[in-house]
């Protein structure tokens, strides 16, 4: 028994480390939520978890090493959420801040190209919320969801936004 479970240490500390690894490269790469994902992305991930199962396994395709691999995920990403709750500095790591996309009717293109969206994906955003052009946008903020929340010229609800103010948490454009 003690010879099994010292045999599935590799399926552990393989599963923890893939798991750390694809955290840093999603964030490197972007943050799309689910329901923005085109046909590339969803063919990368699929493709990447056929591609990285056989190592986190550590090429035992037995039920035990299989069941280890899941439940080291599930502890892991447990425990990322619990260290998330506690360490601020950590969360905006590993998952980022705000980015202000558009500011009073105007494409921020810096931060859209650091973030890997083109005026297409914000215009198709702005359409989920009913605005047909950015001209009638005050703000467009990507949200460290992946989510884009949208802020017309002419709010309504809510105080009065001047000109120049940048919605709180995102950073403010630079021209």
């Amino acid at each position: 028994m003690i010879s099994t479970l010292m045999s599935l240490k590799p399926v552990l500390w393989h599963t923890f480390a893939i798991y750390v690894f694809l955290i840093f490269l999603f964030r490197v790469i972007g943050r799309r939520q689910l329901g923005q994902l085109n046909v590339l992305d969803l063919v990368v991930i699929i493709v990447m978890g056929s591609a990285v199962e056989t190592s986190m396994v550590a090429g035992d395709t037995s039920l035990p090493a299989g069941l280890v691999s899941a439940a080291t995920l599930l502890i892991v990403n447990r425990l990322m959420s619990l260290l998330f709750c506690r360490f601020r500095r950590l969360r905006h790591i590993v998952q980022g801040s705000p980015v202000l996309l558009v500011h009073d009717g105007k494409f921020v293109t810096e931060h859209l190209k650091r973030v890997g969206f083109s005026e297409e994906d914000v215009l198709e955003a702005l359409r989920e919320h009913e605005i047909t052009g950015v001209d009638q946008v005050r703000f467009a903020v990507l949200e460290a969801d992946g989510e884009i929340n949208v802020i017309p010229m002419k709010h309504e609800g809510g105080p009065t936004k001047q000109a120049g103010n940048t919605p709180p948490g995102a950073q403010p454009a630079t021209s």
